[in-house]
């Protein structure tokens, strides 16, 4: 069997919804609380851009987490990270912010920029419901120390989670198996790319710049930029075809099929757990 016959295809594009959050910063959700259970072990993925400071000079001040972890991915821009275990960090251009949430954790993340273009992704990852109780784990990753490679054809790939090609990512875990990678295609038209992914896993990608197709049997599905595809489930890889310059995120998991129970920034598997991280939050039990 040839590798096309097995690539996954596109099963639906969604055009993420623009809303505010924090203090009213501006940005579009592309991952939303209905693709939870399709997307399973994802439970939101924000995508942020503007050079406007309006948008974003806000920031998110004070909040509480608990349950999941957050992946916070920097295009462009500097934000301060604090929170409640003691920890600080900027996020800066292509760096990484990855913070699991555990029992809980109030944080903040403020731009340290009054001009420019801030963009980038923030991706929550749900916790299986034997590690969310878990010690909160923060962690800075710099642009410099996100392993990379380039392809025969040219693509340049940031590796942030997961294992591909024999490289390994910033970060790894047991339970969910997070692949998360950055795709930089060349500056001509027409490069493939052949990504493998689990056929156990569920799989989506987003074009933050360019377009590219994806190409499945005789079958090729147009994504443009701004756009998220779901890829079908069962194949063991993706092809992709890049406009000249394209750049897109693909992210894919293994689901962990339990219940989700999610109020705001707490995901638990139960609503008498939600309650509980409620009592706890008001009680000061997350910092």
């Amino acid at each position: 069997m040839n590798t096309i016959s097995q690539a996954r295809g596109v099963e639906r594009l969604v055009r993420g919804q623009d809303t505010q959050d924090g203090a009213g910063v501006r940005l579009t959700r592309v991952l939303s609380n209905d693709l939870q259970q399709r997307l399973d072990p994802f439970l939101m993925l924000d995508a942020f851009g503007s050079d406007k400071p309006d948008d974003y000079i806000a920031g998110f001040p004070n909040h509480p987490h608990r349950g999941f972890e957050t992946v916070t991915y920097m295009i462009a821009g500097r934000m301060r990270h604090r929170d409640s275990g003691g920890h600080e960090g900027l996020l800066q251009n292509g760096g990484v912010q990855w913070m699991t949430a555990g029992r809980g954790l109030v944080h903040s993340e403020m731009p340290e920029q009054e001009e420019g273009a801030m963009e980038g992704f923030q991706l929550w990852l749900n916790l299986p419901a034997k590690n969310k109780m878990c010690e909160p784990w923060y962690r800075d990753i710099q642009s410099a120390d996100i392993p990379e490679f380039t392809t025969a054809s040219q693509v340049l790939v940031r590796v942030i989670a997961g294992t591909t090609h024999g490289v390994s990512g910033a970060v790894t875990r047991e339970q969910t198996e997070p692949l998360y990678l950055d795709m930089h295609f060349p500056a001509h038209e027409g490069v493939v790319l052949e990504q493998e992914i689990p056929s156990t896993h569920h799989a989506f990608l987003y074009v933050y710049r360019g377009g590219l197709d994806v190409v499945a049997r005789d079958v090729q599905t147009a994504v443009p930029a701004k756009r998220m595809a779901i890829l079908s489930n069962g194949g063991n890889c993706v092809v992709l075809r890049g406009q000249a310059g394209t750049r897109a995120i693909l992210i894919a998991g293994k689901p962990l099929h339990e219940p989700i129970a999610q109020y705001g920034p707490f995901v638990m598997n139960t609503r008498e757990e939600l309650a509980q991280a409620v009592d706890d939050f008001r009680a000061g039990l997350m910092g």
